[in-house]
């Protein structure tokens, strides 16, 4: 999850003309944090409520209300989908830094944010694919830009900046926490489009108190573009859209005519080759600008590098929606007492999505406690170095269903221990790469480009979770514990792969911190 990244980003980022640096009424911090907490809560509470339910929902039949659709179809969209609300932040943070400011960047995407959730809480298939695509670009206005301004919220020298951000980190794992829990019961045991609405709602309450509570955010989100450069950028921007509809239009006449056959599948393909060529092409214009020195070029090697492996982590991290979500559903135990209320003997599959926001809030401070613990001592791992734990025990997690989807396939299922020991690898591992990937970008990449850099993380996670919902498609044409022990044994390769690359690339990190 890249929501602590989110915060380490905030923190790189100039402060506007005026910050509430003296306030302490929320805990000791700005009340400006709490409008911002909740707003962030509420925008995962929908956004990880909903995920929860998604590949559930296509994969279930038309007689169970779900779409009927088969594995590979399904996990084309949850491919695209988990990449595009990704790859949305780097056009959102645009957007508010030279139109609308963030402020009202994550007004309106909260507003759009919660259009799509309700739209997709009525049935049909055109509202199903509407809503996504309405939560895609509110997600991209909102979730770049609401971190930014909780960086604003302080002074550059301000102690509580660290501590803010922390706050503002279990908010956000409190909505990804608890959101599975009713949306997954009213998706799963009620009707799936209450599911959707429920997310809906946890978004329009994060609207409103953002509304009430903008009162305390003083100056920060505040547009900072000159009036000539919103202009140039608002024509830039429609040019844009002009051209997008016109090509959308375009595809859509000519699929309607028959001239050329438009599937989900064809779709997520082309948007897969369009994303890998936007990677291919980014990186080979960074490394032929003439300007950088010879240290700033070997920093970019390490760039890629991280980049790299932070897609990999990320491909197998993010199945905990989509192929472990499946297995939860297919293949594991979820019988509870009968004295357990609502559940009626089963619980839904769904609410293993919130083990790991559990384990988050649980082991974020062990770890932040274990990096100074070990840096005071000089052992501690470099960015490098922690991004190989990071990969080993996501790869040890799948280590782990492998065995449980070899049990599997005698029929019988198998406890829900093995996706809580699963997600309890994932977690550490997520620990280990997470909250220092931006931090190591943003440290490794020329002054220049340092926002830039911010951007490539997002990248980086738009195409992992691309590559993540590609490998779905294999949950039933492979056997399952082939697939899972390809990924086991994947990313234990690459870790062991990065491993070997440590020293060089320390070696690399010409001028930073490792």
């Amino acid at each position: 999850r890249l929501n602590m990244n989110n915060a380490s980003a905030a923190t790189n980022l100039p402060e506007p003309p005026s910050t509430i640096s003296t306030d302490t009424s929320f805990f000791g911090h700005p009340r400006g944090l709490a409008t911002l907490f909740f707003t962030e809560m509420w925008e995962r509470w929908g956004y990880y409520g909903m995920r929860a339910l998604l590949i559930l929902f296509m994969t279930a039949t038309v007689a169970d209300g779900g779409l009927g659709f088969d594995v590979a179809k399904a996990g084309a969209i949850y491919a695209m989908y988990t990449s595009l609300v990704y790859f949305a932040n780097l056009p959102g943070g645009w957007v508010a830094d030279r139109i609308l400011g963030q402020r009202k960047s994550v007004l309106y995407g909260g507003i759009v944010i919660t259009l799509g959730h309700f739209t997709m809480a009525i049935p049909g298939m055109a509202t199903f694919y509407l809503g996504l695509v309405l939560i895609i670009f509110g997600t991209g206005m909102l979730k770049p830009n609401i971190s930014v301004m909780v960086g604003q919220m302080y002074s550059e020298t301000d102690i509580r900046r660290d501590s803010g951000f922390s706050i503002f980190y279990m908010g956000i794992n409190l909505g990804a926490f608890i959101a599975p829990l009713v949306t997954g019961y009213l998706g799963e045991k009620v009707d799936w489009h209450m599911g959707f609405a429920a997310a809906g709602v946890g978004m329009a309450l994060g609207v409103l108190q953002y509304l009430i509570g903008g009162k305390y955010l003083g100056n920060a989100g505040r547009v900072s573009a000159s009036a000539e450069e919103q202009s140039e950028s608002k024509a830039l921007l429609f040019k844009v859209l002009g051209g997008l509809i016109v090509a959308i239009g375009a595809v859509t006449a000519l699929a309607m005519t028959g001239v050329i056959q438009v599937s989900e599948e064809g779709i997520s393909n082309a948007y897969g080759i369009m994303l890998l060529v936007t990677v291919a092409g980014f990186f080979t214009w960074l490394f032929t600008r003439p300007y950088w020195s010879a240290d700033e070029r070997k920093r970019l090697y390490v760039i890629a590098v991280l980049f790299v492996a932070a897609a990999v982590f990320w491909s197998f991290f993010e199945q905990a929606g989509s192929s472990l979500n499946l297995f939860a559903d297919d293949f594991t135990n979820r019988t509870l007492p009968g004295w357990f209320p609502f559940v009626n003997g089963e619980f839904p599959a769904s609410w293993f999505q919130s083990v790991n926001a559990l384990f988050i809030i649980a082991l974020a401070p062990l770890f932040a406690w274990l990096w100074v613990y070990l840096a005071k001592r000089k052992k501690e791992p470099s960015s490098p170095g922690k991004f190989v734990f990071g990969l080993l025990f996501v790869g040890l997690g799948f280590v782990v269903m492998a065995f449980a989807a070899m049990m599997s396939q005698a029929g019988a299922k198998v406890s829900p221990n093995w996706l809580i020991l699963t997600y309890l690898l994932h977690t550490i591992g997520e620990l280990s790469l997470s909250p220092v990937g931006l931090s190591a970008m943003t440290k490794l990449a020329p002054t220049r480009v340092v926002s830039l850099m911010m951007g490539v993380w997002f990248l980086a996670a738009s195409v992992g979770n691309f590559m993540g919902g590609f490998l779905v498609r294999f949950y039933e044409t492979l056997a399952l514990p082939v697939l899972f022990g390809i990924m086991a044994a994947f990313a234990i390769a690459v870790s062991v792969v990065l491993a070997l690359m440590v020293r060089p690339i320390r070696n690399m990190m010409v001028g930073t911190k490792h």
